[in-house]
């Protein structure tokens, strides 16, 4: 007889009853693991852009800090005098470690076969041949840092590291001068060479300039009257009567010119190696001395800002790798504003078009998928098409059609900072285009409904209620063109660049803006230094440096431009219904 009060064990509990459940959650599906791992990237990616910045603002701001002169003595009696530019850690040859002494073999054997090695910057190249020396560790015999030691800043040939054997003023010779004599004779040399180059660049230079120009009047008269015409001889001869003034002008200028480099040559110095060599050096071609073993605290730092003054301001020399980059500040800044005047109204208008005005549909979407594969394009593509259509095209038709007295020299038809900036407006207009439109579209609906219902026109609409809404997204790609076109190197290397430009792309002259000459870059002075000098290792401080400005540049083009849109934001917050 069956229990009616036992419990009852249902068909589904008897069939689980032999499996187990499972309360375990697919890790995945809980997200922890992938915020763990963008969270890991986002901070592998912060500290690789922390230290890139890190190292670049170390070794610039420190590149002008003046350093102290050694003097090394080998076991073997040789003596260098120079900075202590680097050292590092390398593995020598069997036949170095058996002529090292006892005490260093045991070093390098308890290093593991490795020694120390450092390198000196000895400066004095054109009595070495060479700017730079290593010097083993087991070879040093003593390292001194006698307080009599000069360092040199010179026009040519580098620096010169050694002692003042004599200065002579005008016949006036004295033994040993101290400092202050010596910086008093180097400022009344740089005002002779000041005025020297004055003398060369502005008045000779102006009369070049002119009789040049007057060359030009009779060639273009010939090409327009003919060569027989009775007013082509009458402007020929005027030529000729104002070009002959020119020339005795010219040649007066040139006495004066030859005087004053006589009188200059008198004031010089004679300097001594640590070996004794001697050389005469005119004081004129001195940009600085001072004695870096003798130096106070306050002392380094007018050497520091006084290095920092001349690298912003003043014109780059020994192939860059010295001197400042002024023309180069003038010609990146000259070629990014130019940019953004050119990308900003063409990339604007193209989005108003393709937003506003265009008929939504198949063409539209394909010409969107157009310029979004032109923001993919190579730079260098860019820069070939610029130096073909820009330079040789439009630029050889320009000078057929207005400057035909200047053929077959180019005036258009060649490099300059109009075609650089063209070039690069053409690079970057994608960007505008894009960052335009997608402003354009987050300006609500409603707005321009309410703005049409009102009576006001789609242009009147567009110029007063779309537009200043969207600014600050115009704006913003505006900013990524500007970062974009600073930045870049390969295409203006076709289009304009160049290693050291004798004039500026903007000056006092008129019509102030040169839109055909050809300028300088701070990126492609990087390049240059950092690849194409004669010593790589004197111009890898320049390139850091010259980094470091390059970023604060743009660093403050950028700021300039995001702080307007930050204006535009809160003038326009809250004004949506």
């Amino acid at each position: 007889m069956t229990d009616i009060t036992a419990p009852k064990t249902s068909t589904v509990a008897r069939a689980g009853a032999g499996r187990r459940r499972n309360y375990a959650t697919d890790l995945a599906a809980r997200g922890e693991p992938m915020v763990w791992a963008m969270g890991g990237s986002l901070a592998i990616g912060l500290l690789m852009i922390v230290g890139i910045l890190g190292l670049i603002a170390w070794m610039g701001f420190t590149t002008f800090w003046p350093q102290p002169v050694a003097v090394v003595t080998g076991r073997d009696g040789t003596v260098i005098a120079g900075e202590v530019f680097r050292s590092e850690t390398y593995k020598p040859s069997e036949d170095q470690i058996k002529a090292m002494p006892a005490d260093e073999q045991k070093i390098v054997a308890d290093a593991l076969g490795y020694a120390d090695r450092t390198l000196y910057r000895v400066g004095n190249f054109d009595l070495y041949g060479e700017d730079f020396q290593w010097r083993n560790r087991f070879d040093v015999a003593s390292v001194d840092y006698p307080a009599d030691f000069f360092y040199i800043e010179r026009q040519e040939w580098g620096v010169f590291i050694g002692r003042v054997a004599a200065m002579s003023l005008n016949g006036a010779e004295t033994a040993t001068p101290s400092v202050d004599a010596l910086n008093e004779a180097v400022s009344a040399g740089q005002a002779r060479r000041a005025e020297i180059i004055r003398l060369k660049t502005e008045e000779i230079g102006r009369n070049s300039e002119e009789i040049e120009e007057l060359r030009l009047e009779a060639k273009s008269a010939a090409l327009s009257y003919g060569a027989a015409d009775p007013r082509t001889a009458e402007v020929q001869a005027d030529v000729a009567a104002k070009s002959r003034t020119l020339e005795e002008e010219s040649a007066q200028l040139n006495t004066r010119l030859a005087e004053l480099q006589a009188e200059d040559a008198k004031y010089f110095v004679t300097l001594a190696d640590v070996g004794g060599q001697t050389k005469t050096q005119p004081l004129s071609t001195i940009v600085r001395l001072y004695k870096p073993n003798d130096l106070s605290f306050f002392q380094k730092l007018g050497v520091y800002f006084s290095r920092w003054g001349e690298f912003i301001f003043a014109e780059p020399r020994e192939a860059n790798t010295e001197g400042g980059v002024w023309p180069a500040i003038v010609g990146t800044l000259a070629m990014t504003v130019l940019l953004s005047l050119l990308v900003a109204p063409f990339g604007v208008m193209t989005a108003l078009y393709l937003r506003e005005y265009a008929k939504q549909g198949r063409l539209v979407s394909f010409v969107r998928i157009c310029v979004n594969n032109l923001a993919g394009v190579p730079s260098i593509v860019y820069g070939v098409f610029g130096l073909g259509f820009f330079c040789y095209v439009l630029g050889g038709t320009i000078d057929q059609l207005f400057f035909p007295e200047k053929l077959p020299s180019p005036t258009f038809g060649t490099g300059g900072v109009l075609w650089a900036a063209l070039t690069l407006a053409l690079l970057t207009v994608p960007v505008v285009i894009v960052a335009t439109e997608e402003a354009l579209a987050a300006v609500p609906r409603s707005m321009r409904e309410g703005s049409l219902a009102c009576g006001a026109s789609k242009w009147q609409t567009i110029r007063w209620i779309v537009l200043p809404r969207a600014m600050p997204g115009i704006m913003t790609g505006l900013i990524l063109a500007m970062a974009r076109g600073a930045g870049e190197v390969a295409p203006l290397m076709l289009v304009g660049v160049v290693k050291l430009a004798p004039e500026l792309p903007i000056d006092l002259s008129f019509p102030f803006v040169h839109l055909d000459r050809s300028f300088m870059h701070l990126g492609f002075h990087i390049f240059d230094v950092g690849f194409q000098s004669r010593n790589a290792e004197a111009g890898r401080p320049m390139v850091y440096v010259t980094t470091l400005l390059l970023i604060a540049v743009i660093l403050i083009m950028n700021a300039t431009a995001i702080s307007i849109r930050s204006r535009l934001k809160r003038r326009f917050a809250g004004s949506q219904f």
